[in-house]
């Protein structure tokens, strides 16, 4: 199958973009070249990653929150237009579906943002317990170019082009619009690194336009573009679990630590049972950072030793270009999952890590 290409592939290209799967029938940047470079040069000045691979799902209505509410484990009913909520979907028995970000458009109008692997799956799941309701369900991803500008310099970039939206007072987790160089814009101040950074809702057609006018902007400012692989990196470092590396249908958000965003008291959700057991009976394995000692990222599921046994897994391994150490995020048997504990992975020894490698207190998320 042909895989599809976003609306800044060529432009991306022309940069020296080195382009892979991505999931979700989409080919997209994995990175320019070096991949360390694009880290760094995010957590000091700004960068931009096209996110247009992620699934973008329409639901507007009479029942449109009915049906949000139903299928997330967050609160949709109270959302204002203007906010933006994280939310897993899961599964009847509590599985974690997909990890997603709602964006309430207005009183029967949300947007709904999947991860790129799991935009078909999570289109079907909400199209299909849309049916009987007075909601209407379109896959918008196509027609929505999405890049998102992150770092330090994000604020200073995004003021520069755009006159009609005052970015200084948007909180994180809200929205707003603008006009960029005489596109339509939805501004989020939302993202995946850990920095200050801001996503964009921009028309397919006139992506090139915004891409370009980004870059003619950004030079003074450090502009440069990075990949997926950077993306991950700079995940790692502030240990946001991923959906298909961390977690997946096998476990719960309690077993990731993403529970505080489920609200029971709002009702019925699909999961809501499931999801009490789980909480009463406790998680056996918990999902934690690791620093390890050696040089050399571990492969994924290389067992994790404490006592003479092994006591989990890795989920994924990579270099924390900012904190100049290997880490790594694993599933570990619970009584282990303590801060500072020294467990051993391929026979070097690794600490266990609660909080995050890179600004534990989120000081630049607030900046």
């Amino acid at each position: 199958m042909t895989l599809r290409r976003t609306p800044f592939h060529a432009l991306a290209s022309a940069m020296g973009a080195q382009m892979g799967p991505v999931g979700g029938g989409f080919l997209n940047v994995h990175s320019y070249g070096d991949v360390q470079a694009e880290h760094l040069n995010t957590r000091a000045h700004v960068g931009v990653q096209d996110l247009s691979t992620m699934g973008k799902i329409d639901v507007k209505g009479p029942e449109a929150e009915a049906l949000v509410n139903h299928l997330i484990v967050n609160n949709a009913a109270q959302m204002r237009p203007g906010q933006a909520r994280y939310a897993s979907v899961c599964t009847p028995d509590g599985g974690i579906m997909d990890d997603l970000t709602v964006f309430r458009l207005a009183d029967e109008h949300f947007l709904v943002v999947s991860g790129s692997r799991n935009r078909i799956k999570m289109r079907d799941w909400f199209s299909h317990h849309a049916t009987g309701r007075r909601a209407y369900v379109t896959d918008q991803t196509a027609a929505i170019a999405f890049p998102t500008i992150q770092g330090p310099n994000a604020r200073a970039l995004l003021s520069s082009v755009i006159e009609d939206a005052d970015l200084t007072i948007l909180k994180r987790w809200s929205f707003t619009h603008g006009t960029l160089n005489g596109t339509r814009v939805m501004i989020s101040r939302t993202g995946v690194t850990g920095e200050l950074g801001f996503e964009l809702f921009v028309p397919a057609d006139e992506a090139a336009n915004v891409w370009n006018t980004l870059f003619a902007a950004g030079g003074a400012l450090g502009l440069r573009p990075y990949g997926v692989l950077a993306m991950f990196t700079l995940g790692l470092e502030k240990l946001y679990p991923a959906h298909g590396i961390d977690m997946d249908e096998s476990i719960t958000p309690f077993h990731v630590g993403t529970d505080a965003f489920i609200k029971f008291d709002k009702g019925d959700f699909i999961g809501r049972d499931a999801l009490l057991r789980q909480r009463d009976q406790g998680v056996a394995s918990t999902w934690v950072g690791l620093h390890l000692a050696g040089t050399t990222p571990a492969p994924e599921q290389t067992p994790v030793m404490a006592e003479g046994r092994q006591i989990g897994h890795i989920t994924y391994s990579d270099h924390g270009y900012s904190v100049g150490a290997v880490l790594a995020s694993a599933h570990i048997e619970t009584g282990f999952a303590i801060e500072n504990t020294q467990v051993s992975v391929l026979g070097q020894p690794a600490t266990v890590r609660r909080k995050a490698f890179f600004d534990p207190e989120g000081l630049r998320l607030r900046s």
